[in-house]
């Protein structure tokens, strides 16, 4: 069963949280079914606006952080590793005072769940992971992600932004939602270099989480855009064959951000996964 929480959260804005020496900015709005959302690089909670108000005051209450180094959390020089963000996820939450979520988390965001799951499945009542690649990165990866790190740290973040912004969505969206470009365009100019550098680095690190999805018993939600050059639509194809219980959706005329580029789209489906999740007993782990 879903954890049930009767705690209302009725004011709109950033809280912070102090846990494992750090200060969590997150967004907590509605009652009911818990969803934590777990936002992309280099975003903040802010990606997942048209979620939020999608699904909060309507039997759910999102929780929406910003990751360590992220937004207006913590920065902390150095790498970041995904299983510090997880392991700050967990934290988090205990100190909401909720065992068990339902997790949606977008690129890095969707490499951060899975090692959630890995680190604490019994705290995940399902799994939505978009535009996630669970491959460890390649020699050639680890290159380019240190290169990242540091033009970061040296340009800040304008240019490699510009560069991105292309990419993150499709150029078409990018003419066509302008609205969504500037948000975009704002998140990424806003992250502290520091703290997008730190998990670059963390990123370049990462463990095969191929090996993990065979195990995860969670209903699973794949959704990737048409368009994604950074996780193209077979990525998902291929972890539907190894996550026993798991559904794709692919976002017709999105990139690499479909929650934003096509958002009612997109919240259509998340939200007949999370109804039809909440009705299935699963096995837990002991």
């Amino acid at each position: 069963m879903t954890h049930q929480t009767t705690d209302t959260a009725n004011s709109e804005g950033p809280r912070l949280a102090s846990v494992r020496g750090i200060s969590v900015s997150y967004d907590d709005r509605g009652a009911g079914c818990p969803v934590l959302f777990v936002h992309g690089h280099p975003l903040d909670h802010s990606m997942w606006e048209p979620q939020v108000r999608a699904l909060a005051g309507r039997g759910y209450r999102t929780i929406a952080p910003d990751l360590r180094g992220y937004g207006r959390s913590t920065v902390v020089p150095g790498v970041t590793s995904l299983d510090t963000l997880a392991r700050d996820l967990a934290a988090l939450l205990d100190h909401l005072g909720l065992d068990v979520v339902n997790v949606v988390g977008l690129s890095m965001g969707g490499q951060v769940a899975l090692e959630l799951y890995r680190l604490f499945p019994d705290r995940v009542d399902s799994l939505a992971l978009v535009a996630t690649n669970p491959l460890p990165e390649t020699e050639e990866g680890r290159t380019r992600r240190a290169a990242i790190a540091a033009r970061l740290r040296t340009e800040g973040m304008r240019g490699y932004t510009d560069d991105m912004l292309v990419g993150m969505m499709t150029a078409e969206n990018v003419r066509d939602l302008p609205g969504v470009a500037d948000h975009v365009r704002a998140m990424m100019y806003a992250a502290p270099a520091e703290g997008a550098a730190a998990a670059q680095l963390g990123r370049a690190g990462r463990p095969d989480h191929t090996l993990l999805l065979k195990h995860i018993s969670a209903p699973t939600l794949l959704v990737v855009g048409q368009h994604d050059g950074f996780t193209p639509p077979g990525g998902a194809e291929l972890m539907h064959v190894r996550v026993a219980d798991s559904v794709v959706e692919i976002i017709e005329g999105a990139g690499h951000l479909p929650n934003l580029e096509r958002p009612r789209r997109f919240n259509e489906v998340l939200r007949r996964f999370l109804e039809q999740a909440r009705t299935r007993p699963r096995p837990r782990h002991h």
